[in-house]
């Protein structure tokens, strides 16, 4: 009977072939059935690893364990997008936790800097081995990173990047493109007297800049198209809903030709909820497959949503970070996600 260590291993060649326990097994014996690409690119990973049976209960013996950092922000009433990444970095953990690797989780308020300060100061207290990092503060971002990079400790973005700063990898949306997208599926329902309002919700809108590259490619769109339409944008720096209900629905008002909105983050269901009480022909776009947004959906308030797995994206960076680590394989500096296009008719099926 093969041990339990043996088998970790193979498992662990399996998943980086992306084949199944038996397939490896068979190369392994030098058994028929397997194709020679298949074989090929088995034996370079067994090659790779130096496996062999045993051996990574020997490493794992020898080896402290491995601490990644994650540094995300917490859910809250506005919007549970946070618990989707986190979903993933919980899989991506039970994959990996038998190798020695543990999660320390650091959770700061969205709405707040000081508390990033905080948690961030928290994490360089800590002996880590690398860090998962959502840099939703840009300025406070880099401060942090850059201290990372003094002591040389890998970090990976996800959501939103630091376009000055080398992490081991970005992984999340193309924001420009993304916007582009947007852009681009407006243009197919839209009128030409129609405006078009793009709304950001962010308290902190000066440092959210992955809000403002999403509106850049938007209106880049429009512009390269001839298009005509009035684009405006709305900025809402509140945290509370009735401020933001408030703010959206004077916009709404005096702007009587806003058919289309266009909203840059996941709150698009706090918008759907605005319209429903008082215009029912709007043509409402925004972010992320969450649980709020799909129930204004389903009620037909959103006519699409935009979506780019945040689940993988938290999965995939602690991946990202662990192969790394572990010298298994040179990580990718970007990992754009695919832009998914959600609507009423195929978000059941829509495996996030």
């Amino acid at each position: 009977m093969r041990s339990k260590s043996a088998l970790s291993g193979v498992k662990e060649i399996a998943k980086l072939a992306n084949v199944s326990i038996g397939t490896v097994d068979r190369v392994l014996h030098n058994r028929k059935g397997v194709s020679e690409e298949t074989r090929k690119k088995i034996e370079a990973i067994v090659a790779q690893l130096d496996y062999r049976p045993n051996k990574m209960a020997s490493l794992l013996a020898k080896r402290d364990l491995i601490t990644i950092s994650v540094v995300i922000p917490k859910s809250s009433t506005e919007t549970n997008y946070w618990t989707y990444p986190l979903a993933g970095i919980d899989q991506a953990l039970s994959e990996i936790k038998q190798f020695g690797v543990v999660i320390n989780y650091f959770f700061y308020d969205l709405n707040s800097k000081s508390d990033f300060f905080k948690i961030a100061d928290a994490v360089l207290k800590t002996e880590t081995n690398g860090v998962l990092l959502a840099p939703s503060f840009v300025e406070e971002s880099t401060v942090f990173v850059k201290k990372l990079i003094e002591t040389n400790v890998p970090f990976v973005c996800i959501n939103s990047d630091l376009p000055k700063e080398e992490s081991l990898s970005y992984i999340g949306p193309d924001l420009y493109q993304s916007g582009r997208l947007a852009a681009q599926l407006i243009s197919f329902m839209m009128k030409d007297d129609d405006d078009i309002l793009v709304i950001n919700l962010s308290t902190q809108l000066e440092l959210d800049h992955h809000l403002f590259r999403k509106e850049q490619g938007f209106r880049k769109y429009f512009e390269e198209n001839n298009l005509l339409n009035t684009v405006l944008s709305l900025n809402i720096n509140h945290s509370d809903i009735e401020s933001i209900e408030k703010q959206i629905h004077k916009a709404i008002i005096s702007t009587p030709k806003a058919r289309v909105l266009f909203v840059t983050n996941s709150r698009v269901h706090i918008v759907a909820k605005v319209i429903s009480k008082i215009k029912s022909d709007i043509l409402l776009v925004g972010y992320d497959f969450i649980e709020e947004n799909i129930t204004q959906m389903e009620k037909g308030y959103i006519r699409f949503i935009i979506s780019q797995r945040p689940r993988e994206q938290g999965y995939m960076g602690i991946m990202a970070l662990y192969k790394s680590i572990f010298k298994i394989e040179k990580v990718e500096p970007v990992n754009y996600m695919p832009i998914d296009i959600i609507t009423r008719e195929n978000y059941k099926s829509y495996k996030n």
